[in-house]
């Protein structure tokens, strides 16, 4: 066989070769780096060095640095997006919004991983190379306060919200509380400075009186 053919029998192969690593940590890994540095502050090299790959192995199983942090967003919110949905799903509105905070303010601080959230600092200040990714980080926000909105429309139809009050303006109003709580805990603020955000935000909730 020539050496030619050789190397055409190694290029058949080697899309069906196995991965020599766990995906599914690599990209945890890399969702690490991306929530504590940003996505302008992930550098290739501490990308890839974290995940225990070299480069041509992450543009293989992941494609390039846009397209990877687009999949550790995905994963970001597998790991806590159920719990947003959980946390709606409580039996009065006013429950939910301070269940939401309140499971905010002990997320966003919680020791053993970065503080605040990816979604909120993932992107703050980028370059023009970089609006695709404030885009869909926009987007995936928006998403989050959609689901808040509806939870609220909800509650008022079920008649749980006083008449004047304005479901739309409530999830835009406890959406700001949440991403305030998210630069904070960034910043260093301790879970008990959040937790009293939170508090105070939820004596802003409508009553029948006013």
């Amino acid at each position: 066989m020539s050496k030619g053919a050789s190397v055409a029998r190694k290029r058949v192969r080697a899309p069906g070769r196995p991965l020599g690593f766990n995906p599914v940590k690599a990209l945890d890994k890399a969702l690490r780096v991306f929530w504590q540095r940003g996505y302008e502050g992930a550098s290739l090299a501490e990308l890839t060095r974290s995940m225990g790959i070299n480069r041509p192995s992450m543009y293989a199983a992941f494609g390039n640095k846009e397209e990877l942090f687009r999949k550790a967003l995905g994963r970001y919110e597998e790991l806590v997006g159920g719990q947003l949905f959980e946390t709606l799903g409580e039996p009065t509105a006013r429950g939910a919004m301070e269940r939401l905070l309140n499971g905010g303010a002990e997320g966003l601080s919680r020791s053993g991983q970065p503080h605040g959230c990816i979604l909120v600092q993932g992107a703050l200040a980028c370059g023009a190379e970089s609006r695709g990714v404030q885009r869909e980080l926009a987007a995936r926000r928006g998403a989050q306060e959609e689901m808040i909105r509806e939870r609220l429309l909800r509650a008022k139809a079920e008649g749980d919200l006083p008449v004047h009050a304005d479901p739309e303006e409530l999830a835009s109003y406890f959406t700001a509380v949440l991403h305030g709580m998210s630069v904070q805990a960034a910043g260093g603020a301790r879970r008990e400075k959040l937790l009293g955000i939170a508090q105070r935000a939820m004596r802003a909730w409508p009553t029948a009186e006013g």
